[in-house]
């Protein structure tokens, strides 16, 4: 699989053109394909899909795709057509699996689902392509989260907005979204223990949307499901080592939306620290232990997947020991001070 960006268009209203043109739409309709295509060129991309008055584009960045969209829009707007063309737009930036010439996965869905939102003469984009872009500024209004038929999550959208194109539109074509249960993602090899955590998440009213025994199973299902949270072991198969924590690094490079609990058997201040050295909003890590004290544990997840930090004590209390060097100290205790420090 690969990361990839995906612009999916259309022409707003087509059925009505076709009443009003006749003959003419046909031209109409290759003319804005002509146009598209070769913005999507110009910008570096690839059209995977031009079937009807709809274009499927693919990009190596979300610049690039952005780029490409608000070309379009230019080029759309000030072609002479008989009747006002307006096409609407849709980024998405995600993983997803080369099938031949084209893409499959949940990303291309979400792509599509986005462009649905949109109006004609607007471009909007998924979060996830604007997180992407890393401070490549570009303008943009937030529009808030919103419900897409068939993604598991919400979605927020934000309308990019650039000069000589419409700025003002309705709001978009999609279901403000509603509060839902708290998604969970479990991963440890031990089945037994997964079972038990889901148990008791789930009579405390988180939904537990999938679990894995593998590092790489899990990537596959946080793929799938883009839960809130994800309850990670540090040690997984196949070496016990570190794979929980270089799993819980690519989930947070690859999915912004999904918080990390780290879970650990016994004190490990290198692996915290591996976890805590940069980002540390939406982390967590605590003993195995700790989820026998349901409230707590619960609570910690709670605060974890709302974008906080929890901290097991018995780290803390290790550092204070004096075994370990003075860097080491203070990251985790700067972590300490602004994060929720569970247990003693």
């Amino acid at each position: 699989m690969e990361e990839v960006t995906f612009l999916f268009t259309d022409i707003e209203g087509s059925t009505g053109l076709i009443d009003r043109l006749g003959d003419r739409y046909v031209s109409v309709v290759e003319g804005a394909l002509a146009l598209k295509a070769e913005s999507v060129r110009a910008a570096g991309g690839r059209v995977v899909d031009a079937r009807g008055d709809e274009v499927f584009a693919v990009f190596s960045s979300p610049r690039a795709g952005i780029d490409s969209a608000i070309a379009s829009q230019r080029a759309i707007a000030t072609e002479p057509w008989p009747v006002p063309v307006r096409v609407r737009m849709g980024l998405h930036t995600g993983r997803a699996a080369v099938s031949g010439e084209g893409y499959v996965g949940l990303a291309v869905h979400h792509a599509a689902r986005v462009a649905q939102a949109a109006h004609g003469g607007e471009i909007i984009a998924s979060e996830s392509t604007v997180v992407a872009l890393d401070g490549d500024a570009f303008a943009a209004h937030d529009l808030g989260e919103f419900d897409l038929r068939g993604i598991p999550c919400a979605t927020r959208l934000f309308r990019v907005v650039a000069p000589d194109l419409q700025g003002t539109f309705p709001r978009p074509n999609a279901r403000p979204s509603r509060p839902t249960a708290l998604r969970v993602v479990l991963a440890d090899d031990s089945v037994l223990l997964r079972e038990g955590i889901a148990v008791l998440l789930e009579q405390s009213g988180i939904e537990v949307v999938g679990q894995a025994g593998t590092a790489t199973d899990l990537l596959d299902l946080i793929e799938s499901t883009l839960p809130d949270i994800a309850i990670v072991d540090i040690r997984m198969p196949p070496t016990k080592t570190d794979e929980g924590i270089r799993a819980a690094a690519t989930i947070r490079s690859r999915h912004h939306r999904t918080s990390v609990l780290l879970l650990s058997s016994h004190v490990d201040v290198e692996n915290a620290l591996l976890l805590f050295g940069s980002e540390v909003s939406g982390l967590g890590y605590l003993l195995k232990d700790r989820v026998a004290d349901v409230d707590e544990f619960v609570a910690a997840v709670h605060r974890v997947a709302r974008g906080g930090t929890a901290l097991d004590g018995s780290i803390v209390a290790e550092l204070q020991t004096g075994v370990w060097p003075d860097s080491a100290q203070e990251v985790l205790l700067a972590v300490a001070a602004d994060a929720a420090v569970i247990g003693d």
